[in-house]
C-alpha cells in the first residue's frame, strides 16, 4: 500500500467517524463541530485529488462562514436536548433504511467497479501551469450550465422564501420612522413649564 493510499484510507475514515458523530452527538454544538470535522477531511480529499480550489472553498466557504452561522443560531436557540430524543429510537430504523437507499442509489448512479476493493491510483500529474479552476470553470459553464442556473434559481427563491417568512407582520411590534423622527421639533419633546418658588422652612428641609 503507497503513501497516497494510506493517507487516503486515514481521511476517509476520519470522515465517516466524524460524519457519525454529526448524527450520534448528544449536543447540538458538538454536532456542528463534527461536521465542521468532516468539511476539514473531505478537504484533505481533495487536496489529494488535486482539486485544490474546491478543497479551500470548502474550507473558506462552509467552514469559515457557514458553519459558523450555523454554531451561532445553535448556541442562540434554547433546544430542549432530553424532550428531542425522546423519538430518535422510534425513528432509528426509517433513518437506517434511507441510509440503505442513498448507498444504493450511489452505487448505480456512479457505478459498481468503484465501490471494489481494488487499489486507488494517484491523480495524474499535471504541469506547473496547470489550473484546476481553470477546468472546473470550462466545465461548469459549457456542459453543465443549465444545472449551474437552475440551482441558482433554486437558492435565489429560497433567500426570498426565508426572508419573507422572518419579514411577516407582529401585532405588538413597534418600528421606528427615520423620516418621521428627522422632521420632529424641539416642542414636540420638550415642555418648559414655569413655577413659583416657594420658601421652606428649616423643619421641612429635616
Amino acid at each position: 500500500m503507497t503513501f497516497f493510499e494510506i493517507v487516503f484510507y486515514a481521511f476517509s475514515a476520519l470522515m465517516v467517524v466524524s460524519a457519525l458523530g454529526v448524527v450520534g452527538a448528544r449536543n447540538p454544538v458538538h454536532s456542528v463541530l463534527f461536521l465542521v470535522l468532516t468539511f476539514f477531511a473531505s478537504s484533505a480529499i481533495w487536496l489529494l485529488l488535486e482539486a485544490e480550489f474546491l478543497a479551500i472553498t470548502l474550507v473558506l466557504v462552509y467552514v469559515g462562514a457557514v458553519m459558523v452561522l450555523f454554531l451561532f443560531v445553535v448556541m442562540m436557540l434554547d433546544i430542549n436536548i432530553t424532550r428531542m430524543r425522546e423519538g430518535l429510537m422510534r425513528y432509528a430504523p426509517f433513518g437506517i433504511a434511507i441510509a440503505i437507499l442513498l448507498i444504493v442509489q450511489m452505487i448505480m448512479v456512479v457505478g459498481p467497479e468503484q465501490f471494489g476493493l481494488q487499489a486507488f491510483a494517484a491523480p495524474e500529474k499535471h504541469a506547473a501551469d496547470y489550473s484546476n479552476t481553470k477546468e472546473l470553470g470550462r466545465v461548469l459553464y459549457t456542459e453543465y450550465v443549465y444545472a449551474f442556473e437552475l440551482a441558482s434559481v433554486i437558492l435565489l427563491v429560497a433567500i426570498v422564501a426565508a426572508i419573507t417568512l422572518t419579514m411577516r407582520r407582529r401585532p405588538n411590534t413597534r418600528h421606528q420612522v427615520p423620516g418621521e423622527q428627522m422632521k420632529v421639533m424641539k416642542e414636540d419633546r420638550l415642555r418648559i413649564v414655569k413655577m413659583k418658588s416657594e420658601a421652606i422652612d428649616s423643619e421641612e428641609r429635616q
